[in-house]
């Protein structure tokens, strides 16, 4: 396989990306239950909800489906967002009392809305992967796919890339309906409020 400069930082995305966007914000969740800190909970769920588009974005690049590059960057945009969108939870978390949890979890906001949004302009370059065919042929591309199709082999090894990348599709079609859904209904009818 050709060598591509950049191969090196592409893993470095991936690996911050396992530690930012899921394994701390699984510890604070479990910690937030124990704690029974409401809106840190809350504004996890919502995380989650939106994350999860990083997740179709995996199982897309397995399938060697170029609109996996799309996702992505739509997953790095929306999660900052998700983060601090949500006015009556900012607002109860800046009242919750000092301490560990509430330092670490300001910390992992932060650290997770610079990751997303270097990580969303360092995938811009890569849009033509998601347009061509071709494109998405070369090692310019396929250095994206590396991971994704290591991830495949510890976890889904009797499985097709074709299928994983069928659930994918899937998983992005369901995303993309209550999306829509969501900004239709939902939003303009409780507006930066949480929703239940």
């Amino acid at each position: 396989m050709t060598q591509v400069w950049f191969r090196p930082y592409v893993w470095m995305d991936y690996r911050l990306g396992l530690l930012f966007t899921l394994i701390i914000p699984v510890i604070l969740l479990l910690w937030c239950f124990v704690q029974k800190s409401d809106a840190m909970q809350r504004l996890l769920v919502i995380y989650f909800r939106v994350a999860s588009l990083l997740a179709i974005s995996i199982y897309l690049m397995i399938g060697n489906f170029g609109v996996s590059f799309i996702s992505a960057l739509m997953g790095k945009v929306l999660i900052p967002t998700s983060l601090w969108f949500w006015m009556d939870i900012n607002d109860e978390i800046d009242y919750y009392p000092s301490g560990l949890l509430k330092v670490i979890f300001t910390g992992w906001r932060w650290a997770t809305t610079m990751y997303c949004t270097l990580g969303a302009i360092a995938l811009v370059p890569f849009l033509s992967c998601a347009f061509s065919e071709g494109a998405l042929k070369t090692p310019y591309c396929t250095v994206w796919l590396e991971a994704p199709l290591l991830f495949k082999e510890y976890f889904h090894q009797n499985s097709t890339p074709a299928f994983l990348g069928s659930l994918g599709i899937m998983g992005l079609a369901i995303y993309i309906c209550y999306l829509i859904y969501f900004v239709s209904f939902k939003l303009g009818k409780y507006g930066r409020s949480t929703i239940h």
